[in-house]
């Protein structure tokens, strides 16, 4: 009787240390459908520290890029990962931080073009837009989810919280010198903040800049997990869609995914639910959907890493979200 191959030594177990440290899910996103996230950064590498994060406080500000990591290795695991997962909408760039800090990211996307027509997506918080080498290394994905949060730099220093040298005006012209050299899709994103940045006057002038960036869509957000700050509210539904109707044709706001993809693959589902709750905190349904496993299975996993205390339960907006605990490893 025949039996399934195992992985080669030279290919790393999709529950690996070495495939889970770069690859997560895929999840379930409610921009993307199913995405599987590909992760280049430390923990928490960043050079803002936004009040409203899932990541939790930026301990210190990134000033410059570096590789981090070697690319062959972050390479095989989205090889490996391809291999095993079915029915991926994006490959995504995200996870652990600003994802344009790596300065190999520009040959991470030509190379993983190289080996899947799945597109490629980088989710950024802009700031490197300013930079014409990050710009140009951009120019191979397929799709780029920048970030604008504030229109002014009052906002901007409250809502985001970089280097006091940093200036909104020039985070604005980088993502205006973005969409006239980018031929993919740019899908601006607000994220707003309940007495931050969602007042009738500050959405006029994140208007006029959304004018000057010209972004195929305007996608309007709110804090919807645990955030960074304990204090930090969710505007209500009824000034998201305000916002939505004074933003324009091209904005929209941004609702939870229901439909639930079709089950992928999965040797540890206790692995796979870590992985994702290492990069972002969900609900016990937005896991079912993500890993394709049925309600009890999810039920049954959660009760264990609570038992083993890898993971908190933390009500928010309504509903109780998990998320890894702090130096957890599984």
């Amino acid at each position: 009787m025949s039996q399934k191959a195992r992985p080669s030594s030279s290919e790393p177990d999709f529950n690996t240390r070495g495939l889970s440290r770069f690859i997560y899910g895929p999840v379930l996103s409610r921009r993307l459908g199913r995405s599987l996230g590909v992760d280049i950064l430390p923990p928490k590498t960043c050079n803002l520290d936004c009040i409203y994060c899932q990541l939790g406080p930026t301990k210190k500000l990134a000033e410059s890029r570096h590789p981090y990591f070697r690319q062959e290795e972050i390479l095989q695991a989205v090889k490996t990962a391809l291999e095993r997962t079915a029915a991926v909408d994006f490959i995504t760039f995200s996870g652990s931080g600003e994802p344009t800090l790596n300065s190999h990211l520009g040959q991470l996307i030509r190379q993983i073009k190289k080996m899947t027509k799945i597109p490629v997506a980088v989710l950024t918080n802009s700031i490197l837009l300013a930079d014409k080498e990050v710009r140009q290394e951009l120019a191979a994905a397929d799709l780029v989810v920048p970030s604008l949060d504030a229109a002014t730099q009052a906002i901007f220093l409250k809502v985001n919280r970089p280097r006091e040298s940093l200036r909104i005006e020039k985070i604005i012209e980088g993502l205006r010198r973005f969409r006239e050299e980018f031929r993919g899709q740019i899908w601006l994103e607000i994220m707003l903040v309940k007495e931050v940045n969602e007042g009738a006057d500050h959405l006029e002038k994140l208007r006029a800049a959304a004018k000057l960036i010209n972004p195929d869509k305007i996608q309007l957000n709110t804090v919807v997990r645990p955030p960074s700050e304990p204090w930090v509210q969710p505007v209500e539904a009824s000034k998201l869609e305000e916002a939505v109707k004074l933003l324009g044709p091209k904005a929209e706001a941004v609702t939870e995914a229901r439909k639930k993809p079709p089950g992928i693959e999965k040797k540890d589902l206790l692995s796979l639910i870590f992985n994702v709750l290492r990069r972002r905190p969900a609900s016990s349904s937005e896991l079912e959907a993500t890993v394709g496993a049925s309600p009890a299975e999810v039920r049954q996993a959660l009760a264990v890493l609570l038992a083993e205390e890898k993971i908190v339960a933390r009500k928010h907006g309504g509903q109780v979200l998990y998320q890894v605990k702090r130096g957890k490893n599984l």
